[in-house]
């Protein structure tokens, strides 16, 4: 097959081969696996592994720079192979990748899984557009990449929507088994349905390549506008490298950076066609000087936070909501982001064909990609030397100050027990006299009839898992009742009944037959969802018999169920307080030291949140965290003021050698 496919001139369609279609499928469960690691890749190495900030910005750097470098290089290879051969290798290498990252919390397996991943990455960018090119005639490509890169947005949309709601349920751990199954869907696509459209053994030698690159760095004037470019994307970075960990280091939990970040392609999608049709008649300079000018706003934005933080409190009321001010700023400067892009993206390579010698616009139009490659590599590394100056890891703070951080970004967290109090802590028991103790010096009420439930670790598979109670007062045992023995596909059908037997002296006025016992039916069981609160379904149920739960009453699914029968158990209970324990290190750090157990901390925390006014602020080693945004700023400045230079001496010089060239 030709490397065009041949058309008669004809009406423009939508209308592409069966090939078109299923690269750009596999292109969006590729993008959606690698936006949803990436967005939390800083963070999971940082926490879960156990690299330090400094560290953890030198590997993501060398990862997401390698990203950008090598596809020149895969092309080339994909062009001996065929694209199919090529597409089956990388995601091959992706689903190892993936599996591997999310398997193994260590160090040197971490370091494997990105080289594989960065590989199999690095041949998916170049066979994926080359067959969108290929799939298409000169008159539909444009139709054909604006597709693409729809699917690209729409990849990058989903995968961080769905890392956000994956991390606080199952952990970042599982984010990386969601994108080794993502690619596994997309081997399998390759596989049964996608047709090689590309000849074989064509195409540049890796030699070539490495003469054009020398050639390309050599070139001054190109070289210098690939840098300044670089400043822009350097900031656009910080959406992957910065912004996560500092939202989660001076905010807490629950903002959901990943939502966060996707502010900006949702800005792109709904501005870029209008702005380009703005600037269409601008000179690439001007319109690239425009974003170049609003990306350091984007981050000096981030860097006024805590003044208007310091101006309106802990929230600012919008009517329907209430938001946290540096969030307010965050989403504001993501969405400048958005923007500026919109100004950049479409007139760049119009700007940088015109530095490339005559009759070379190709081969260094084929580099481009360099800009973001200079970015990333510099920008992580910047990322994690100025997380660490400005906002450090918590977990290497002084247990004191660790107590004011968590005091303050956490709005139900309320002591850390001591190291007298943990032992105390058993299974299921009344609850210990020195943790009931512990509680009332810190002013926390205690009813009479509560006890101490441990729950199962939410890390259960780890050889160290986190420990989890819950201080609770016990109202009903819910356990599932079947006529005969369960059968082995009982999952995928409710069981006959749910027995019930208060647990609560409580209940000592219901009426005789339900203080023994009594059952619902057993469709109700789909309700009985672990830390939930109780359903509607099952207050009727439990009215029906003369009993009204109590407001606050929730589920917990009960560890001790009668295994040997098969069926479920749960509890009805009314949450008071939580038991937690905080990991300071990751296992192999603990076992690297000659120790069995990480070190960790345990912690109290109440069923009842703290106003943002009640919020006390951070300590003082984050005094500072927002001096990183005034960094970027002043980067972006710079590549602001770099740009008005070049354009400056490029003109002076072009107008010499008219001058010249006209004696």
């Amino acid at each position: 097959m030709t490397s065009e496919i041949s058309q008669q001139p004809q009406k423009l369609g939508w209308r592409f081969p069966a090939t078109f279609w299923h690269a750009n499928g596999a292109e969006l469960c590729e993008r959606a696996a690698y936006y949803g690691m990436f967005i939390t890749l800083f963070r999971y190495l940082n926490v879960d592994i156990g690299f330090t900030d400094p560290q953890t910005g030198a590997v993501t750097a060398a990862f997401a720079g390698g990203i950008y470098f090598l596809p020149t290089f895969m092309g080339i290879m994909a062009d001996k192979v065929g694209f199919k051969q090529a597409l089956i290798l990388a995601f091959t290498l992706l689903t190892a990748g993936y599996g591997l990252l999310g398997a193994f919390q260590l160090k040197p397996t971490a370091l494997i899984a990105l080289f594989l991943i960065m590989c199999g990455g690095a041949i998916i960018k170049p066979v994926i557009s080359g067959t969108v090119a290929k799939c298409s005639d000169s008159a539909h490509r444009a139709r054909a990449m604006s597709i693409f890169y729809m699917v690209v947005n729409i990849g990058s949309f989903s995968g961080k929507g769905l890392a956000a709601e994956l991390n606080p349920r199952l952990g970042m751990q599982y984010i990386n088994f969601y994108a080794a199954a993502m690619t596994f869907v997309a081997l399998l696509l390759i596989i049964v349905l996608y047709k090689n459209v590309d000849t074989a053994g064509t195409g540049k030698t890796v030699k070539e390549a490495l003469q054009g690159l020398w050639k390309v760095m050599q070139h001054f004037r190109f070289l210098s506008l690939i840098l300044i470019i670089a400043g822009f994307w350097l900031i656009q970075g910080q959406l992957y490298g910065a912004m996560p960990t500092f939202i989660e280091r001076v905010l807490g939990k629950g903002y959901k950076p990943e939502w966060l970040a996707n502010i900006n392609p949702l800005t792109v999608v709904i501005l870029v066609v209008p702005i380009t049709h703005l600037v269409r008649h601008f000179r690439p300079e001007n319109a690239i000087g425009i974003g170049l000018f609003i990306i350091p706003f984007t981050a000096l934005v981030i860097a006024l936070g805590p003044l208007l933080d310091s101006v309106t409190g802990g929230a600012i009321d919008l009517g329907l909501f209430s938001i946290h001010p540096m969030v307010m700023m965050i989403i504001i400067g993501i969405a400048l982001q958005g923007l500026a892009e919109c100004f950049l993206s479409p007139k760049f390579l119009e700007y940088a064909s015109k530095q490339a010698p005559k009759g070379e616009v190709g081969l260094y139009l084929g580099y481009q990609h360099l800009t973001t490659f200079f970015a990333w590599l510099a920008g992580f590394i910047a990322a994690g030397l100025l997380l660490d100056g400005f906002c450090p890891d918590p977990r290497a703070l002084e247990p004191q100050t660790r107590h004011e951080w968590r005091m303050a970004t956490d709005p139900k967290y309320q002591f850390t027990l001591t190291a007298e109090q943990r032992p105390d802590l058993g299974d299921q028991i009344p609850i210990p006299t020195s943790i009931a103790q512990a509680l009332r010096d810190h002013a926390l009420e205690l009813a009479d009839n509560v006890t101490l439930a441990k729950l199962e670790p939410a890390d259960s598979r780890k050889s160290d898992p986190a420990r989890t109670w819950r201080i609770e007062e016990q109202l009903f045992t819910v356990r599932e009742e079947w006529a005969a023995q369960r059968p082995w596909w009982a999952l995928w059908r409710s069981p006959d009944a749910l027995l019930i037997t208060p647990d609560s002296s409580r209940w000592s006025g219901v009426p005789e037959e339900a203080a023994r016992r009594f059952d619902l039916p057993g469709n109700l069981a789909g309700d009985l969802k672990h830390d939930a609160p109780v359903s509607e379904g099952l207050r009727r149920a439990f009215a029906q018999r003369g009993i009204d739960l109590p407001e606050n009453a929730s589920v917990r699914t009960e560890r001790s169920a009668d295994e040997e029968a098969g069926g479920r158990a749960w509890k009805l209970v009314i949450k008071h307080y939580s038991i937690e324990e905080s990991k300071l290190e990751t296992d192999a750090e603990a076992r690297s030291d000659g120790r069995e157990k990480a070190l960790r901390d345990v912690l109290v925390y109440s069923n009842t949140a703290r106003t943002p006014d009640e919020m006390p602020p951070l300590p003082d080693e984050y005094r500072h965290a927002h001096y990183i945004w005034y960094v970027f700023a002043a980067i972006g400045f710079a590549a602001f003021g770099a740009l008005l230079v070049f354009k400056f001496v490029t003109n002076a010089i072009d107008r010499s050698r008219a001058i010249t060239a006209g004696e």
